[in-house]
């Protein structure tokens, strides 16, 4: 019964982020699917994208995230959690998002240190990333 009681929450949760933010059933590839504890390397900044592939305002992050990868590949490890599937999913509970995009950015440590809400322009989260020494 628990479980039916979470799954209905989190199916009316999405159903409300889908008509408060715009998003369609259009589809793009996700930038990255890897998980933010997976790999050893000690980056300065992990960039968390909490979205979906068939929401539009995600759709738009995704060039914003591959370039961020290739310009701060060494210093930035860049995730992207497609909330709106099974796999995805617990993330949108863990970090607590209420719409999406949402990006978290977690310091060396892992400490959250930022957080966004919708499209966030390549130029203004860059000034975030060098708020932890990304150069």
């Amino acid at each position: 019964m628990k479980k039916i009681r979470i799954t209905l929450t989190l199916l009316l949760t999405f159903t409300a982020i889908i008509f408060s933010t715009g998003c369609s059933g259009q589809t793009a590839n996700p930038a990255n699917k890897t998980s933010a504890g997976a790999d050893k390397t000690r980056y300065k900044v992990t960039f968390i994208e909490l979205g979906s592939v068939r929401c539009i305002p995600c759709q738009q992050m995704q060039p914003v995230m591959k370039s961020i990868e290739q310009k701060y590949g060494k210093q930035v490890k860049v995730v992207f959690h497609d909330v709106w599937t099974e796999a995805g999913a617990p993330f949108a509970k863990q970090y607590g998002i209420e719409a999406i995009p949402t990006q978290v950015f977690l310091d060396k440590d892992g400490k959250e240190y930022y957080r966004h809400v919708g499209f966030f322009p390549e130029e203004e989260l860059v000034k975030i990333l060098q708020q932890k020494g990304v150069k």
